[in-house]
């Protein structure tokens, strides 16, 4: 599957398919056909349109996006340069293809941007509970640092059923 992606930057036309597949990955039933869903952690979308524009239009951001050999859109990562280091964020995948490789892909895509950029590491904050997630970037070379931040209480970004805090992790590119 990997070597028949196209990865690029995101494109403004693009923005509404995006926002569907990120949040047919995240929520919902659709994304229980996959490994990586909040569905049971949160209620609620995961992005809309509005807040992909504002990523978007953050000095330092990149949203690069995976096409298929049909161009249809399934994977995407969020990257946002602060000083020398890359924030990773959205890495997603569609849920009826995951484990694939694609989601490794853009991941390289992204420690490559994070040198063109001249930035020496990467940065994410990632749900504590999701320990297959946390097990998947360990195995990636991403280690916790110890800090953990709280879940944003703000329901754009989806509503917990229960108590949830980030963890945050790193790897160092060079």
């Amino acid at each position: 599957m990997t070597g028949k992606l196209k990865i690029s930057t995101l494109l403004n036309e693009e923005i509404p398919t995006l926002v569907s597949l990120v949040n047919s990955a995240y929520r919902g039933e659709s994304a229980k056909q996959g490994w990586t869903t909040e569905a049971d952690l949160l209620d609620g979308i995961r992005t809309d349109r509005e807040s992909i524009k504002e990523l978007t239009g953050k000095t330092g951001s990149t949203i690069f996006v995976a096409h298929d050999e049909t161009n249809r859109m399934v994977g995407c990562v969020y990257l946002h340069k602060e000083k020398t280091s890359i924030y990773l964020g959205m890495l997603t995948v569609a849920p009826d293809i995951q484990a694939k490789g694609i989601g490794k892909k853009l991941l390289a895509t992204a420690e490559a941007h994070t040198k063109t950029v001249n930035c020496d590491r990467i940065v994410m904050s990632v749900i504590d509970i999701r320990h297959e997630l946390i097990a998947w970037y360990e195995r990636h070379g991403y280690l916790s640092t110890g800090e953990t931040k709280p879940f944003p209480a703000d329901p754009a970004f989806g509503l917990p059923r229960q108590p949830l805090q980030f963890i945050i992790m790193e790897k160092i590119i060079d």
